[in-house]
């Protein structure tokens, strides 16, 4: 295979000639912003860190997010480097299929979906008792958080049929203002000296400081707020020069990603003290709301006026990952299609060169994955954002996985691009600590959802449960998710 041209779509027997997405839409910085959108980053400061430090290793957590990193980083490298030879939508499920053959490339198709599916009803959940809190702060009134997710879901539908430019722009706007508050209470931190014990640089990334406590826990959380920059690839098609953009976009996305969760993390070990910072997190776990260890020093920091603030941010930023998985999900909806692993109506655009078709059924997958847990009276933070985050971060590490061995097996037959470290080292390191993670993250899984013991062994099976569905709607439908290359 020529190592200039881009394989296309479509199985050997029929090329894809359905349609295509709109061509030249995206810059790096268009991408930059879906990826940090899918991120959530005040969910994830708010959400993780508090959690990481009170119960992982302390003042240590930031240590976990650059090394968290690092894994993420040698990832990349192979994820890239295959990227310049395969531009679909469908990403994880075709680089999958390149490598390992058809029924991985299928079995790993449902995963992805699975996957993006469940952290975007996981969010709907959280989103949902935001928003009806806020409300009911605001004007006494109360309305229940599934009224506010299925009023929401048709906004969604409807922004993600404007075109991509259109999400763009909007998704910008929240995720500049989130980004810009923990950014500042961070740079005043660091420029005002730290907090009461000074910055404590060696106490949160020291290699002693790295290893305290339980650092496994730490880095299972780090790991998890990674979820989504993946979705560089995903807009390959409609990227402007994708061979250039979705390489800077993916390595721009895993720098600011790394650097801002270890430098915010890091401000609030140091706002509160590294010798406080666990106990302040406990007890902040203990009353009920994470989200004070974070919120209370940026009030310190820069005044009242956040209190009221950062809750409608925190809204704002779950409503821009919402969106975000939203794009990414009914992208692979409509690849699937074009593959004809998935009805082939999938593929219709509407004028807007936006998946039609693929953007109400992911909507309405939406619903059905969110309605039973409001039907049964459940709470939507304890049971359905806890539930579906964890299976979905499992699920996603799992194509990462397959993805770092398809990298060395394809190019390994392929002969396309023969750089070592490109195609084999880092592809092969990144899968090792891949693993590693897996591992933690199973070890360590009730935790991640805050349940019991036999709900988190029945949410692991899932994913396996999906895997092997995939691969018999590749043996129905007697295709693949990817030709072979």
């Amino acid at each position: 295979m020529d190592s200039q041209t881009a394989v296309s779509t479509g199985t050997a027997s029929e090329p894809s000639t359905a349609g295509r997405l709109k061509p030249n839409s995206l810059g790096v910085l268009g991408i930059l912003f879906f990826v940090l959108s899918a991120q959530a980053p005040l969910t994830g400061i708010a959400g993780a860190v508090p959690i990481a430090v009170a119960i992982g290793n302390g003042a240590g957590t930031p240590a976990a997010y650059l090394a968290a990193g690092a894994v993420v980083l040698l990832f990349s490298v192979g994820f890239v480097a295959m990227g310049r030879h395969v531009v679909d939508a469908g990403a994880f499920y075709t680089y999958i299929g390149k490598g390992l053959g058809r029924p991985a490339g299928s079995g790993s198709a449902g995963v992805a979906l699975f996957a993006y599916c469940a952290i975007q009803a996981a969010m709907y959940g959280l989103y949902g008792a935001t928003v009806s809190g806020l409300v009911e702060h605001y004007t006494g009134t109360h309305v229940a958080w599934w009224v506010w997710t299925l009023v929401t879901m048709v906004i969604v539908q409807v922004l993600g049929a404007s075109g991509i430019e259109m999400g763009a722009r909007i998704l910008a706007v929240f995720v500049l203002a989130e980004f810009s508050i923990l950014i500042v209470f961070a740079l005043v931190t660091f420029f005002s000296g730290g907090g009461p014990e000074g910055l404590g640089f060696t106490d949160s990334f020291s290699p002693s400081a790295a290893l305290q406590g339980a650092p496994g826990v730490a880095l299972m959380f780090a790991v998890a707020s990674m979820f989504g920059f993946e979705a560089t690839a995903i807009y390959g098609e409609e990227a402007r020069e994708p061979r250039k953009t979705v390489p800077r976009a993916t390595y721009v996305s895993v720098a600011v990603i790394t650097g801002f969760f270890a430098f915010a993390s890091w401000m609030l070990v140091s706002a509160h003290g590294a010798s406080r910072a666990t106990a302040e997190a406990g007890k902040a776990l203990e009353g009920g709301d994470a989200t004070a260890f974070v919120f209370a020093p940026i009030a310190a920091q820069l005044g009242g006026w956040v209190d009221d603030v950062l809750p409608i941010l925190l809204a704002t930023s779950l409503f821009a990952g919402i969106l975000a998985f939203h794009n990414s999900a009914n992208r692979y909806l409509f690849s699937l299609g074009r593959e004809r692993l998935l009805p082939h109506a999938l593929t219709r655009l509407n004028s807007k060169h936006s998946p039609r078709n693929a953007g109400v059924v992911q909507s309405v997958i939406s619903v059905l994955l969110v309605m039973p847990f409001a039907l049964l009276g459940k709470d939507p933070v304890l049971t359905l954002f806890s539930w579906f985050s964890g299976v979905a971060v499992l699920a996603i590490m799992l194509l990462y996985f397959l993805t770092s061995v398809s990298v060395v097996v394809f190019f390994r037959r392929s002969r396309a691009d023969t750089r070592p470290w490109n195609t084999v080292i880092a592809p092969v390191l990144g899968a090792l600590g891949i693993a590693g993670a897996i591992w933690l993250i199973v070890e360590n899984f009730t935790t991640l959802i805050g349940g019991d013991r036999t709900t988190a062994i029945w949410l692991q099976l899932t994913v396996p449960v999906v895997l092997v569905l995939g691969l018999l709607v590749a043996r129905v439908t007697r295709g693949g998710a990817a030709t072979d290359g």
